[in-house]
């Protein structure tokens, strides 16, 4: 049994005994619920520990590694073009369909009442907006890390990271060893701590169920629903840009990506999914081969369009669920925020990027990250069809860079 099932049984595990001591026995729930609440905290300590060093590690491997990319040739700079533009579409998509779809259900105050308990009570973003923009530098990096200031330190992460690609490979190269061993054993960390994934959530979901009863999974139905919604959208929205300017046919792109989609579907995997991703450019779709050998293997390594959608579905699912308004300011420094950590995070692994990512975003946001680990354990639902869409989104970049090499001499796709 794989660890995303093992964590989801812990939840219903949680929630059903909840349900029950809530029902038949109110006092006795209420004592279980005290006894478990810092099991729950310890475990989401854990994972917050590793958030610091996690984050500034991979931003620079990130930032490394697409300067790398971009500076190896035209090919190379126009993937990197398209890949943050369609993150940042994503990002801004998502930031304006996920309010829409969470405005169809009403908010329980007994969930309201329960998260609140849970996190000892959370208010909404405080501060002007010349404020939010001054606070972005930090004038003390080290303290901003201490403090878990996430934008102040990924701002000067990301002027690091830039500055790092500007001194000599001899000296960059240390400092990127470095980054990455602490990216590697912050991993094995989080991977320890997610053993313990389905004691956490089950210790997470038990108080808030005795205190909210059955809205809590009435809750995590609406997010698992948001989410399969704002990536099958994602996904449709791919179709329409792939052939866009391309004198492609929607249903040959759409039939002839499908096979890559499947395998998507099964293994939940992009890496997985390549092969059949340069078959379906180079056999069914005749884009140049060379545009397929370079644009997969970088789309693969640095993109994943449905990260930010998820950063940002996320953040406004536990806004909604607090009953917190976020302001455009916080929304435009996540959606900012999401793009700039989807680069770097595109190595992690399941779990571990699940709760190594949107943990950032949601300190970012001012919102409380007790409900993480309850998210967590549904996430494995949402994958299948956040998978689909970021195998169609690589192969939608591979068309539009032939498209372009097409126009600049290269023999167009047949």
């Amino acid at each position: 049994m794989s660890s995303a099932w093992k964590v989801f049984i812990g939840l219903l595990l949680g929630a059903v005994l909840g349900l029950l001591l809530g029902a038949l026995a109110p006092d006795l729930a209420v004592q279980t619920a005290a006894l478990v609440r810092p099991v729950g905290t310890l475990w989401l300590n854990a994972l917050q520990m590793t958030i610091v060093p996690l984050v500034v590690s991979l931003l620079i491997l990130g930032v490394a590694q697409a300067s790398d990319a971009a500076a190896s040739g035209r090919i190379a700079r126009r993937t990197m073009v398209w890949i943050l533009g369609l993150a940042t579409g994503a990002a801004v998509f998502t930031a304006l369909l996920a309010p829409l779809v969470l405005s169809l259900f009403p908010h329980s105050p007994e969930l309201m009442e329960a998260l609140h308990a849970a996190s000892g009570g959370v208010q909404a973003p405080q501060g002007s907006f010349a404020a939010s923009i001054a606070a972005l530098i930090p004038t003390n990096a080290i303290a901003a890390a201490a403090q878990g200031a996430i934008v102040p330190l990924v701002v000067f992460t990301l002027f690091f990271a830039f500055a790092l690609t500007r001194i000599e490979e001899s000296k960059r190269a240390p400092v990127l060893a470095l980054a990455q061993g602490v990216a590697d054993a912050m991993i094995v960390i989080v991977h320890w701590v997610l053993k313990a994934g389905p004691i956490g959530v089950f210790a997470l979901i038990l108080p808030v169920t005795v205190q909210a009863g059955g809205s809590v999974l009435g809750a995590l139905g609406i997010y698992v629903l948001m989410q399969v919604i704002t990536y099958t959208c994602i996904t449709v929205l791919l179709y329409v840009i792939a052939p866009m300017g391309n004198g492609e046919p929607l249903r040959r792109f759409a039939s002839a990506i499908l096979p890559a989609q499947v395998v998507a579907a099964s293994t939940q995997s992009s890496l997985a999914s390549l092969p059949a991703m340069l078959d379906v450019c180079a056999n069914r779709l005749g884009y140049p081969p060379q545009v397929g050998a370079l644009v997969l293997p970088m789309a693969v390594s640095l993109f994943r369009i449905t990260s930010p959608a998820q950063y940002l579905g996320v953040v406004t699912f536990i806004a909604w669920a607090y009953g917190i308004d976020l302001g455009i300011a916080t929304i435009a420094t996540c959606v900012l925020l999401s793009v700039v950590i989807s680069l770097g995070s595109v190595g992690l692994p399941g779990q571990a990027s699940f709760m190594g990512t949107n943990v950032p975003v949601v300190q970012a946001a001012g919102l409380p990250v007790e409900p993480l680990g309850l998210l967590l354990a549904v996430d494995l639902i949402p994958d299948v069809f956040s998978t689909v869409g970021n195998v169609t989104a690589d192969v939608t970049v591979a068309s539009k860079v032939a498209r372009a090499e097409a126009e600049h001499g290269t023999s167009p796709p047949s």
